[in-house]
């Protein structure tokens, strides 16, 4: 990223390619070339800067174009402030002129990332729970859980601005999570809960993630009793009665919550430096014991 910047005028130091980085901008304008298959933040971010630019800014990625909803509701906000970009239709070319971004108001609507992890709760361990403010036509591609929820046959139900998953018998499923990767954790539970071989596809990219999450959650799911089997991008787990365990989420909020929810259905688990789950959702221990959990702090 640092190169990709450097390249558009921006003066940037760093110790190796690692922290502490030092920036200094404004970028200038130019062409640049990113990859496609690494991080849609990149993209994003380069996209809300581009505009401040003294000069046109043509950004162009190389290969598909991964997690690209997320890329589009960047262009969806933008356009609310003020900012126009010309796209291709396939969203790998870029063309950003200069531009102010102008004062407006805007609804934030429910996490559905957040929501998550308490939606497979329910599906799984619960009775019937219904989170408000999920849109039905919401850009957040971790809206595609409903179509996991779908695949694995729970028993779902939504209106214009609410969810609701009611507990159901859980089923095997082949599911590909390539453009919603923070679901994997997720996925990866409602999997476990079900008798069964489960494939999860397009796993590469959650190794460059808050932890390698995929080896994090082989090894909770191997510290529960269940099996899984990892390829470079997919993802096996063989499904069935999850046991009590300690959990290391390795700092990682999304895994940290994802064995918080399969705990559901043990005896007890444990989860070490439950806290890291502040980085996205500070009061999921407390919402969770809301609908009915047993939780307690060592």
């Amino acid at each position: 990223m640092a190169v990709t910047l450097e390249k558009l005028g921006a003066y940037c130091t760093s110790e190796q390619g690692y922290p502490p980085v030092h920036v200094r901008g404004p970028i200038k304008g130019g062409s640049v070339e990113i990859p496609g298959n690494v991080s849609s933040q990149y993209v994003s971010s380069l996209l809300l800067a581009a505009p401040l630019a003294r000069a046109p800014v043509e950004l162009n990625i190389v290969g598909r174009l991964e997690s690209k909803s997320y890329v589009q509701m960047t262009l969806d906000m933008q356009d609310r402030f003020g900012i126009h970009v010309e796209t291709s239709e396939d969203l790998t070319e870029f063309h950003v002129r200069s531009q102010t971004y102008h004062p407006s108001e805007v609804e934030i609507e429910g996490d559905w990332s957040s929501a998550a992890p308490l939606l497979a709760g329910a599906a799984i361990a619960g009775d019937r729970v219904r989170i408000q403010r999920l849109g039905e036509k919401s850009l957040q591609a971790d809206r595609y859980l409903l179509d996991i929820l779908k695949h694995v046959k729970a028993r779902t139900s939504q209106d214009s601005s609410s969810v609701t998953v009611e507990e159901s018998q859980i089923e095997t499923t082949e599911i590909d999570v390539s453009d919603c990767p923070d679901l994997f954790p997720v996925t990866c539970v409602l999997c476990a809960s079900a008798e069964g071989i489960s494939t999860i596809r397009g796993i590469r990219r959650l190794r460059i993630k808050e932890s390698n999450r995929a080896q994090a959650m082989s090894d909770g799911l191997k510290q529960m009793g269940i099996g899984t089997d990892e390829s470079e991008d997919s993802f096996t787990i063989h499904g069935g009665k999850p046991r009590k365990a300690v959990i290391n989420p390795h700092r990682d909020h999304r895994i940290a919550m994802a064995f918080a929810v399969l705990g559901l259905c043990t005896e007890e688990v444990t989860i070490l430096d439950a806290e890291c789950v502040g980085k996205s959702y500070p009061s999921f221990w407390s919402d969770l014991q809301s609908l009915g959990a047993r939780v307690t702090a060592a």
